[in-house]
């Protein structure tokens, strides 16, 4: 079946972000409320008022839930008394109501009147097993009824947990299996029907574990997080601040959830327990990030001054927050970090024993395989390693022995695994450890291409300190950026140079196209600023020079190659990095990806020719205002404001992606899409023609100027920003030029170059730069 549209009933947090998530797919979504019972007693006329308001409040959060404004006009608020006739049409509706069985299952009888032949219904529930929810439905709902589980929020939390029951349709599952993979974006894991299905059965046993073990090790909340944050692979918030996050209040209603539906042998249930300091919290709105603060909180001084506190454990009181100075937080790995001889250490096993040994239990009852559960874990709580990648971290023969001669039980996998690793690589093939004892290729979703499974099995083609050439198959060479934050340097420069020498004419050698990919967080956050600041510390001006003249040789031979380069970019692409997609001849661009010309923020300017690619784009537009002016506007304001799209559509908005370029929702596809789009366009390729400018120069700088000045009186422009900002409109509006000369793109990297470096000249320029690097944050000089 083909999902074409869709309905949302609940517009709560979760069933707000999943119409709006739907939306930003294409996919026109109906969304329903309860209509209040103010508006019945009143007679108001906005009966759907509930589910509108939730769309209104989506428009101005951030993170924001749509992609890009349009998307908001996809979804249609409703609600349940006047409404329900609208979803006859609809292919999937998703309930997404409270966690209460008896109003789920007189919903679904009202769905199951209406909806047509062969639509789905799903549940969002986080806990309830499929089997309670489907008590006194009718066969036929049954058979079209599944759990689709997202993770909040849904827009920017990849995993999708679903169940189905014994009745409910093969295809039907399949079908919406694959539209979550492909059409959503989502990491989608077939779980069992089993209370908490996966992520949150292990996840809320973790976490209580935790926090009893600190508790009980008389641990500070600051110290607890630093283990269980970086060192365990777990995101740094750690475990308080993990709940903080989430919300004190939700741990309690998902701890209710569980032990009305657990085994009675649960060892959550042994765990599980409530403290009189937390119950406390709650009942005076210290609920976290979303209320007064949880754990963490910021209390203003005397002198106005907002100061970082934390809750100390024993006494219940806040007090100034304190660096945790255990030398077990600053473990490298788990193994290092559970051996470490301070409490650190001791309370790191005692969390991970208990934990570790929980999910090995649950295997197979809440999934098939270890390899679910892994990527449950890492998908739906961002851990680095799920469950039992951390066991092979620790080995497991070595965290068997240690159970054991603790006198704990050892669990059957464990037994079964026999001393073996739960993952290993066998003939260049990532292979897990089954149930039964035996290895079996980890599976990967039809039309899934990822980096890392080719790099197990083969050897790069070549490769330097900061980029490698992989052989992706079929005539396509991938470029792999590697080096620290996959910063742009003279190796990833002569990797584009290498790349382009064995493709040649695309013709005549074995490879015909270039795919520019990595699966870093980024793909790829700038210049190396580091080796920048040292060369002008030493006075290389002549390099620094040289470094800003390849990098434009490099971007210019990119664009003008005779075979395709495309990449295929996920999370950051900053300055040099938006450079190279600007360079490109497409774009396959994972849906979040973060992209813009940042370089003000460190007191620059683009050099690769991202000035020259932006405002010729801006001019070429057809649609554009006419006149001199207003391409040359829109690329100043793009520059000087260090502007960054905070999706792939708005980059396609801000001219970064052309209309031509793709956008791919699932992060594993980004590759194959990319490869197939570069395989597409090699057939017959021709680079792209030679733009040539006609710029107003001197009068345009005048405007901009005139315009940073303004912002500059209303103190929202430093005086450094002036400084960069008159550079940037010079470059932009062409220099010493008017509307009767030719500007040619060898003018445009002149002008960058030469800007570039009388910036780099500047004492201030420096501070910016050293601020960057010591701190991460840009300075305000």
């Amino acid at each position: 079946m083909d999902i074409k549209s869709a309905a949302v009933i609940g517009s709560g947090v979760m069933g707000s972000g999943i119409a709006a998530h739907m939306a930003n797919a294409g996919i026109p979504v109906i969304l329903l409320d309860i209509v209040p019972q103010s508006v019945k007693d009143s007679g108001g006329n906005d009966r759907s008022v509930v589910a509108r308001s939730a769309i209104e409040r989506m428009m101005k959060q951030d993170p924001a839930p749509f992609m890009h404004k349009k998307a908001a006009s996809l979804v249609t608020p409703g609600n349940l008394e006047d409404d329900l006739d609208k979803l006859k049409d609809v292919d999937w509706i998703v309930e997404a109501i409270v966690e209460n069985p008896a109003i789920k299952a007189d919903l679904y009888k009202k769905l199951d009147a209406v909806r047509k032949p062969g639509s789905v219904v799903s549940s969002n529930t986080s806990t309830i097993p499929l089997n309670i929810l489907l008590q006194g439905q009718s066969e036929r709902f049954a058979q079209d009824f599944m759990i689709t589980h997202f993770f909040n929020p849904p827009r920017y939390m990849r995993l999708l947990e679903v169940v189905k029951g014994p009745q409910t349709r093969q295809e039907a599952f399949d079908s919406v299996s694959r539209f979550c993979d492909v059409v959503l974006g989502k990491g989608v894991v077939r779980c069992k029907d089993t209370p908490g299905f996966i992520a949150n059965r292990i996840g809320t046993h973790f976490m209580q574990v935790a926090v009893n073990e600190a508790m009980d090790g008389g641990l500070t909340v600051e110290e607890a997080d630093a283990i269980t944050g970086k060192p365990m692979g777990i995101p740094k918030t750690g475990t308080f601040g993990l709940i903080d996050l989430v919300g004190l209040d939700l741990m309690p209603l998902l701890a209710k959830s569980l032990l009305s539906t657990l085994p009675a042998d649960d060892d959550y249930r042994r765990v599980h327990r409530t403290s009189p300091v937390i119950d406390r919290m709650i009942a005076e709105g210290y609920t976290g990030r979303k209320g007064k603060g949880g754990f963490y909180t910021l209390q203003k001084t005397p002198d106005g001054k907002r100061v970082k506190q934390a809750l100390d454990l024993a006494t219940g009181q806040y007090r100034p927050e304190m660096k945790p100075t255990l030398d077990s937080a600053n473990a490298r790995n788990p193994k290092q970090l559970v051996e470490a001889a301070d409490k650190g250490g001791a309370y790191a096993w005692r969390v991970l024993s208990q934990s570790l040994v929980y999910a090995a239990d649950l295997v197979p009852q809440i999934a098939e395989t270890v390899v679910e559960v892994d990527e449950a874990m890492r998908l739906g709580y961002n851990w680095k390693w799920g469950p039992f990648e951390l066991i092979d971290q620790l080995g497991t023969g070595w965290f068997a022995e240690k159970l054991a001669a603790e006198g704990k039980r050892v669990p059957e996998l464990l037994k079964v695994a026999a001393g073996r690793p739960f993952y290993r690589v066998e003939n260049g093939v990532l292979q897990f450890l089954g149930t039964d004892g035996e290895y079996r290729a980890v599976p990967r979703p039809e039309g899934v291409l990822l980096l890392s499974d080719i790099m197990r099995a083969a050897k790069p083609v070549t490769k330097n300190g900061s980029a490698a050439l992989w052989d992706i198959g079929d005539g396509v060479l991938c470029l792999e950026f590697t080096s620290k934050s996959n910063a742009l340097d003279n190796d990833i420069m002569g990797m584009f140079r290498k790349a382009a020498e064995m493709i040649g004419d695309g013709k005549s050698n074995p490879f015909k196209a270039l795919v520019v990919h990595n699966e870093g967080s980024n793909f790829s956050v700038g210049a190396n600023l580091g080796l920048a600041l040292f060369a002008v510390n030493v006075g290389l001006w002549p390099q620094i020079e040289q470094l800003i003249a390849e990098g434009q040789q490099t971007m210019k031979a990119i664009k003008y190659a005779p075979f395709p380069t495309v990449s295929a970019p996920s999370g950051m692409a900053l300055g040099g990095g938006c450079e190279v997609l600007l360079h490109s001849s497409a774009v396959v661009a994972h849906a979040e990806t973060y992209a813009g010309l940042v370089e003000v923020g460190v007191g620059l300017l683009p050099g690769w020719g991202g000035c020259k690619e932006l405002v010729t784009r801006y001019t070429v537009n057809k649609k554009r205002p006419g006149g001199p002016m207003p391409p040359i506007a829109q690329a100043f304001e793009a520059i000087s404001t260090a502007k960054v799209a905070k999706s792939a559509f708005e980059a396609k908005e801000m001219g970064i992606l052309k209309p031509t370029d793709s956008i791919t929702f699932n992060k594993d596809r980004v590759l194959a899409d990319a490869k197939k789009k570069a395989l597409e366009l090699s057939k017959d390729y021709q680079p792209p023609q030679p733009v040539e400018l006609r710029l107003p120069g001197p009068t345009a700088q005048t405007a901009l100027g005139m315009a940073v000045e303004g912002f500059a009186l209303q103190g929202k422009a430093t005086p450094h920003d002036l400084v960069v900002s008159k550079e940037v409109a010079y470059v932009l509006s062409g220099g010493d030029t008017d509307i009767t000369r030719i500007i040619t793109e060898d003018d445009f990297y002149t002008l960058e170059r030469e800007a570039f470096i009388r910036l780099m000249k500047n004492p201030a320029t420096i501070d910016r730069i050293e601020h960057m690097l010591e701190t991460g944050k840009p300075l305000r000089n």
